[in-house]
């Protein structure tokens, strides 16, 4: 049987999988893995369905990783759809659909690479993983992280990673992720004494106390970045206060993120945050969730395929970059993994109308068959 990756990309999409749901699109894709001589191992964790599959070749390593989420965002306001958001619908030469882009559509490709590339290397060095999961767009407590966790216990090697987010810009393989800043949430909460505006010296406004600390931070140059990420930044994303006109607030909650380089640490920003908030003598609560650290991959074996891949299959020269978000291969980074992302055109990912170009989803596949090839097609 010969795997049609669009086919299997609408029957993973028609698959309601929101976050933490996977709907059966994992039971889809371990029956197709097992056919191919995968041993898979079903790696649950509370809400959360993962699973791990591999397979060896003539030898056990290196250890190559297919890495992925099966859940999607949810749809939105489905008036607003031209095409209902899980029915996958082939329109102008795009395949429309949540997850057509984010990333049902590489996982599909993924699959549809690796039957190719076992019926034609059967031998082939190493063994060939898949990781996946089905909270990647949630918390991710219960997905990719845990089972890392697990798998690290056991000692189990990774030498090589691909993870198929989307991350391209313009065209497939324009950019591809070989790194990504870390990133770190404060929760901050300003006490003040809660009063009646008419009587401000019974009351100590938590919203006036805030400013003058809260433009420091926005305003304090954290790191310089380097040759690989961009300065680290520092962002204000919520601010909540006061409940009436008349009412002097007596707390205020803010929550703000960094996301921050190499040059920095979490545990570096930390104390600088709180050193800021001391210098002014404030009264504050403050809590922490560190998302993700940053991590890097250089020029080496993985990304060099994948440049070559790129090279021979979509005529241009991709740019290795570690903009934009988070992604589950910080989890993966943690093995000392050569870890890269590739993926579709990210243009309408968590969109309304999100969708992939057919015949890029195809060029994917030679995309990931080709870097299989690379690193693990017998001389």
């Amino acid at each position: 049987m010969t795997i049609d990756v669009i086919e299997l990309a609408k029957n993973l999409i028609n698959r309601e999988s929101v976050t933490p749901h996977d709907a059966g699109c994992q039971k889809l894709m371990i029956d197709l893995l097992d056919e191919q001589g995968f041993e898979h191992e079903i790696m649950d964790f509370e809400d959360t369905q993962n699973f791990w599959a591999i397979r060896q070749g003539a030898t056990e390593e290196p250890v190559f990783v297919f890495a992925g989420h099966t859940d999607v965002v949810p749809a939105g306001n489905l008036d607003d759809w031209h095409t209902p958001p899980f029915e996958a619908t082939i329109k102008d030469g795009y395949l429309y659909g949540r997850g057509a882009a984010d990333m049902k559509g590489s996982l599909a490709a993924m699959v549809a690479a690796t039957e190719r590339f076992v019926t034609d290397y059967p031998d082939h060095k190493g063994s060939i993983a898949y990781l996946i999961t089905s909270d990647e767009e949630g918390p991710f407590i219960n997905g990719t992280v845990r089972v890392v966790e697990e798998l690290m216990k056991r000692n189990q090697r990774f030498d090589y990673s691909v993870v198929g987010e989307p991350s391209s810009t313009a065209v497939l393989g324009d950019v591809i992720k070989n790194g990504r800043r870390g990133s770190l949430t404060g929760f901050l909460k300003i006490l003040g004494t809660q009063g009646h505006v008419a009587y401000p010296h019974l009351a100590d406004n938590a919203i006036h106390k805030s400013y003058k600390a809260l433009n420091a931070l926005a305003e304090e140059h954290w790191d310089d970045g380097n040759e690989f990420f961009p300065p680290t930044s520092f962002q204000i994303a919520i601010e909540n206060a006061g409940t009436a006109t008349n009412v002097i607030p007596g707390e205020k909650y803010v929550e703000f993120n960094f996301r921050y380089s190499t040059e920095s640490t979490a545990d570096g920003l930390k104390k600088r945050v709180t050193d800021i908030l001391d210098s002014f003598d404030l009264d504050y609560q403050l809590d922490w969730k560190l998302n993700g650290e940053p991590f890097l991959t250089p020029e080496g074996e993985l990304l060099t395929a994948a440049k070559n891949a790129v090279r021979e299959n979509c005529n241009i020269e991709a740019e290795a970059l570690t903009s934009g978000g988070t992604s589950d291969g910080r989890f993966i980074a943690k093995t000392g993994a050569e870890v890269v992302e590739i993926g579709p055109v990210n243009k309408t990912i968590h969109k309304i109308n999100e969708c992939v170009k057919i015949d890029e989803l195809k060029t994917l596949v030679d995309v990931y068959y080709s870097v299989l090839k690379h690193l693990l097609a017998k001389e």
